[in-house]
């Protein structure tokens, strides 16, 4: 379910209005040949999640924001644009259901070459459908 949900996640971060206008691309991982702003998945991990009747798991995801600038208001927006839309990802997906997804943590740094990086950590509770 891990993998089906980066999936999900993922088609639903591209296919924002406002997110495919702002970002230059939405990959699995860091893109290799991007321009800065992207974002990617960093990590995820999984644990058991099930029920006495149901296969579940308990996903955490870490995305990766890239983008470039020196006022990082534009990081800032563009960073809220990415949280509402995952705040709104569709509960019943292929194969699963979401139970809960939940904000963990965020963390910014200022990189070499005027870049800006930050990480979004999330938890997802999901049970097969």
């Amino acid at each position: 379910m891990e993998i089906a949900l980066r999936a999900a996640l993922l088609d639903w971060l591209r296919s924002g209005p406002t997110l495919s206008t702002l970002l230059n691309a939405v990959e699995e991982e860091s893109p290799l040949a991007a321009t800065p702003p992207w974002l990617g998945i960093a990590a995820s991990a999984s644990t058991d999640w099930s029920t006495k009747d149901r296969q579940g798991r308990e996903v955490r995801v870490a995305l990766e924001l890239v983008a470039r600038g020196d006022d990082p208001a534009g990081t800032i927006a563009l960073g809220q644009a990415i949280e509402a839309r995952i705040e709104s990802l569709p509960r019943a997906q292929d194969g699963f259901d979401i139970v809960t997804s939940q904000f963990l943590r965020a963390r910014a740094e200022r990189r070499e070459r005027n870049l800006r990086a930050v990480l979004l950590e999330y938890r997802f509770r999901v049970l097969a459908t």
